[in-house]
């Protein structure tokens, strides 16, 4: 098993900045690869960003050139750097992996609150 566990949300104003942070633990897994996702209630889970091991990243289209993704040399941890922040950034951002044990599956977070606020 593979357990994610986020840091780094919160209240921020419109323009603000906020750095997410996840880090994978367990025993004898190795990440394929990991990135974030985020929900408003309602609304379908979508895809913010991803990397994966070869260093590859995807944005949304919503987040380029304000959101920068980015893991440790081991693997093991990932970051998101939300600049420029908007009101429509608000959500729960949710850390997912993508990783092998016996077997390959997707892991969650328990995720974590942005609220892009005056």
């Amino acid at each position: 098993q593979v357990q994610l566990v986020e840091s780094g949300g919160g209240l921020v104003q419109p323009g603000g900045s906020l750095r997410l942070s996840c880090v994978a633990s367990g025993s004898g897994f190795s990440i394929n690869a990991m990135g974030w996702y985020r929900q408003i209630p309602g609304k379908q889970r979508e895809l913010v960003a991803m990397i994966t091991t070869d260093g590859s990243t995807n944005y949304a289209d919503s987040v380029k050139g304000r959101f920068t993704a980015s893991r440790t040399n081991a693997g093991n941890t990932v970051y998101l750097q939300m600049n420029s922040l908007k009101p429509d950034d608000t959500a729960v951002y949710y850390c997912y992996a993508r990783a092998t044990t016996t077997y390959t599956a997707q892991y969650w977070g328990q995720g974590t609150q942005v609220t892009v606020s005056t």
